[in-house]
């Protein structure tokens, strides 16, 4: 039994099902406590003492912001009416952006150069014509810790994040579809992995907050002081 046990675990399939399931879970719990949060569930407290008012100078404070990076809105300008959608698969794991916020699509024809001593997530650098692109390791930067082996050895497309300097390596590419706003299950909490936006429950796919995931990719570039030029 316990071999067996860990053969379902190191099973990429298994880790990858886990995974979306988890995905599936976050939301899934969040709307649940927002439900419970709305105003038929509130509990009305009973009324403390009031104390006596304390003489006191008030400073007005601002959290300070995080540079290059903002708090992610509950919900996307572009996700208030029907969108087209293009979804891409990552190590079995299927994946969905805008089609709104998709700045093209590359074959990977060539190797891509690394850059010495940058993270696992960090592929290297896909040269061009116009413009190099950053190419990010999706299996890495997504799912850290559960990557299948040799993930990286599938990638066939480099998907570029609107108009920024970074690409999502993916293994294939499917077709585009539309979505409507209900077809969505929206994460309001993104304290964690603020890059999704939220689940697309008919598809089984992760909708990917695009300007968000490059906000990331710049503030970790930034972080770890890389030197990706």
């Amino acid at each position: 039994m316990a071999d067996e046990k860990l053969t379902k675990l190191a099973d990429p399939a298994s880790a990858i099902a886990s995974y979306l399931d988890e995905l599936l879970h976050t939301a899934t719990t969040t709307a649940q406590h927002e439900a419970l949060a709305a105003p038929e569930f509130a509990v009305k407290a009973e009324p403390e003492p009031e104390a006596p008012p304390i003489k006191r100078q008030v400073v007005a404070t601002t959290p300070a912001p995080t540079p290059g990076y903002e708090v992610p809105a509950a919900r996307p300008e572009w996700s208030e009416r029907p969108f087209e959608c293009l979804i891409f698969t990552v190590a079995g794991l299927q994946l969905a952006v805008p089609l709104v916020l998709l700045g093209a699509i590359y074959q990977i024809e060539e190797s891509i150069r690394p850059i010495p001593g940058s993270p696992r997530w960090y592929m290297g650098i896909r040269m061009g014509a116009h413009q190099n692109l950053r190419v990010v390791d999706t299996a890495e930067w997504i799912m850290a810790g559960r990557v299948p082996a040799n993930a990286r050895d599938n990638y066939r497309f480099v998907i570029r994040l609107d108009n920024s300097e970074w690409g999502l390596a993916c293994d294939n590419v499917a077709q585009s579809f539309t979505l409507s706003p209900d077809d969505v299950r929206w994460r309001t909490a993104r304290s964690k992995r603020p890059w999704l936006a939220g689940t697309v429950i008919e598809q089984m796919c992760a909708l990917v907050d695009v300007r968000t995931m490059a906000d990331l990719l710049v503030r970790a570039e930034q972080e770890q002081h890389l030197d990706l030029s």
